[in-house]
């Protein structure tokens, strides 16, 4: 796996979209997902291979996923609120709060929809199920996987988490396990110390580009009850995912992407993309885990490159070749 650094102009970034998110026409409905009612929107009406992508949480919506929508000039773009969140259903069942159920859930919207071929993005939790989902169900249709800053270990996210609690200050780390040990971690001086880690390595910088969806509300119940309090504090169901040993079983054109202080840290993701068959790395500078939002051109630009050239190789007029880019702002 090769690096290389590459220094692009915003300038330049914009002038490679010709669509927005307002000028983009849009259709949206619900399938009949196990479970309840799922909401969908498809972006665009590009006449290319659609691209499918999924929020994170578990329990967050696709609200933000509203970025990839300058996409649509090329392809439809697809997003849709996992069961229990934003527009779609919210059963009170809590069984349904299950990785496989949600594996379940993506496949019904494919079929649902006709979407025998597609590129399938994931960030963050949606990452870890998009992986999930190529596993157990196989690539069938799959032309590409952008998994951006995954889930991919729950045990090598906390350990990742632990390693970048080192660098707050000794008083934030101290409230933080404190309230920890306690089992206090609903109280305010939790939450307060929360917002450091956060602001470091969740939503570094400011948002570029903003989406607001306030009839469509995240639910915080399926996230602790699968993932936890906290993005760094893991205490749901989740507690023993761990897709490193399959991460080679993947046999579809892969893109990672991950923000230069990212909690899915560029030291992790490096080594997840190495154990996939002639996947890349996309690290971008300057910002963490809300890269889409910091930098919207570049992760605009990643994604809509690879799928070009997943496409042109598709062809058989180019040869793979694994390699990490470091894309910085200027």
């Amino acid at each position: 796996m090769k690096i290389k650094l590459i220094s692009v102009t915003l300038a330049a970034l914009v002038c490679g979209l010709s669509a927005n998110a307002e000028e983009i026409s849009r259709q949206s409905g619900f399938v009949a997902a196990p479970g309840g009612p799922v909401w969908y929107e498809v972006m665009g009406g590009g006449d290319g291979v659609p691209l499918l992508t999924l929020h994170g949480g578990p329990g967050g919506t696709s609200c933000w996923l509203q970025v990839l929508a300058p996409l649509g000039d090329e392809r439809p773009v697809i997003r849709y609120d996992q069961l229990g969140s934003g527009r779609s259903g919210r059963p009170t069942d809590r069984t349904l709060w299950r990785r496989n159920r949600f594996v379940e859930a993506l496949d019904t919207v494919r079929r649902d929809l006709g979407l025998a071929e597609i590129h399938l993005h994931g960030h963050s939790w949606g990452g870890a199920l998009a992986a999930y989902y190529v596993l157990e169900k196989g690539g069938e249709g799959v032309k590409s996987l952008t998994l951006s800053s995954p889930l991919i270990s729950t045990k090598i996210w906390i350990d990742d988490a632990n390693a970048l609690r080192t660098q707050l200050p000794e008083d934030v780390q101290a409230v933080l396990d404190k309230h920890e040990r306690a089992g206090t971690t609903d109280s305010e001086a939790y939450q307060a110390a929360t917002e450091e880690f956060y602001a470091r390595h969740v939503t570094r910088g400011d948002a570029v580009e903003k989406f607001d969806c306030p009839d469509a509300p995240w639910n915080s119940e399926i996230y602790v009850q699968m993932w936890g309090p906290t993005e760094f504090y893991a205490t749901g169901s989740l507690q023993d995912f761990d897709l490193t040993p399959r991460l080679k079983e993947i046999d579809v054109p892969t893109l990672f992407i991950t923000g230069e202080f990212d909690e899915a840290r560029p030291e992790t993701v490096a080594k997840f993309a190495a154990a996939v068959p002639g996947a890349r790395l996309e690290v971008i500078a300057n910002v963490g885990h809300a890269s889409a939002t910091r930098a919207p051109d570049i992760y605009r630009r990643i994604i809509e490159e690879f799928i070009d050239d997943v496409e042109v190789r598709a062809t058989g007029t180019a040869e793979p070749q694994a390699e990490t880019n470091v894309i910085q702002e200027q």
